[in-house]
């Protein structure tokens, strides 16, 4: 079987903790372990804060959309979707250290951070249309049930 939530909200840097935490709690009813919520909670507010400062350029207008797909096996999925400016190129954007935004004192880790607390992540993006980024986590729970 497979749970799922959906949320959107506006683009603006004070609704990052809302995302974060309320995704937090939707999937803690696989029982993770609080480093696997903590990773989760990370890459949330990564994600997020990508949409805004990058996406929508920190304007007032925009949507941040999140989906959360819970499996009974114990695997999150998470979707963060932006419709902003979107990204010219993607495997650019995942290098570590590279920011557009070094004025606003960016560090360029946002996709290495989220590369190395999921399991999975794919990132779609078009200029002018958007970004989407995939995640997937197995949870060590279920990691053990499999083994």
């Amino acid at each position: 079987m497979k749970n799922e939530m959906h949320l959107q909200f506006s683009a603006l840097s004070q609704n990052e903790s809302f995302a974060r935490v309320t995704v937090a709690a939707f999937v803690t009813q696989l029982d993770p372990t609080m480093d696997e919520i903590t990773e989760i909670k990370t890459v949330v507010s990564e994600a997020v804060t990508n949409a805004i400062i990058h996406g929508y350029e920190s304007k007032s207008t925009g949507t941040v959309y999140i989906s959360v797909f819970l499996h009974d096996e114990g695997m999150v999925e998470i979707t963060i979707k932006d419709e902003g400016i979107g990204i010219d190129d993607v495997d650019e954007a995942k290098q570590p250290l590279f920011t557009t935004k070094p004025d606003l004192e960016r560090s360029g880790m946002g996709f290495t951070i989220m590369e190395n607390f999921m399991d999975e992540i794919h990132v779609e993006s078009s200029v002018l249309n958007g970004t989407t980024v995939y995640l997937k986590k197995h949870l060590a729970k279920s990691k053990a049930l499999c083994n």
